[in-house]
């Protein structure tokens, strides 16, 4: 996801976002923060996490198939084809 897409889907500038992303300090509101985590589809809690939690499998889980459920119909029967590929090589 670009910067410029991630500002248009929380409703922040696109030098807003490269701020978070880049400056050392940085105070987000709640609200922010919120909406990072939704269109991510993640937890506010696992967007705060300071790396002292290991990303649970679950989590890994949860993102990953909260991004396949946002693919256009192409894509995700590509995704599908794909996975049928890596399935038949086994």
């Amino acid at each position: 996801m670009t910067l410029d897409q991630l500002a248009e889907k929380t409703g922040s500038s696109k030098s807003y976002i490269w701020e978070l992303e880049n400056k050392p300090v940085v105070r987000p509101s709640a609200e922010k923060i919120t909406r990072i985590a939704e269109v991510f589809g993640v937890t506010v809690e696992f967007l705060l996490d300071d790396g002292k939690q290991d990303f649970a499998e679950s989590d890994a889980d949860q993102v990953f198939f909260r991004r396949i459920s946002q693919l256009d119909a192409t894509k995700r029967a590509q995704l599908e084809k794909f996975l049928k590929a890596i399935d038949d090589d086994e």
